[in-house]
């Protein structure tokens, strides 16, 4: 997967309700079922032309939205910030003596990060 075809994906998945049926429709089949654009179009009953002026105008509207609030790029940031905050938690666990109270303190942390991970 290109990493266009990454980030649309993304803004798609934060903002996609804000695109009409048509175009959240023939945007996740160009982008997730991977269909091309004729495909689409005889699958809708339109012209090729259509299905990319459809297309085109949802992708304007996602990078517009996401332009403006930077919503993308903040969850993006949080989520490597505390990957690498559990990274150097990990590496202070293995400094520690097994067993003390920071090691404890430590392995807390770690289990605290895995469960921001997982729900971002």
């Amino acid at each position: 997967m290109s990493a266009d075809t990454l980030y649309m994906t993304m803004i798609f998945d934060f903002f996609g309700d804000l695109l009409t049926e048509k175009q959240r429709e023939y945007f996740d089949l160009y982008h997730n079922e991977d269909l091309s654009l004729s495909e689409i179009a005889e699958k809708a009953g339109i012209s090729r032309q259509g299905v990319y002026d459809i297309i085109t105008r949802a992708e304007k509207t996602l990078t517009d939205i996401e332009r403006k609030t930077g919503i993308v790029k903040k969850w993006r940031e949080t989520r490597e910030g505390i990957k690498q905050a559990k990274d150097i938690s990990l590496k202070l666990t293995g400094l520690s003596e097994s067993g003390s109270e920071s090691a404890k303190l430590l392995e807390e942390l770690a289990r605290i990060h895995e469960r921001l991970i997982s729900d971002l």
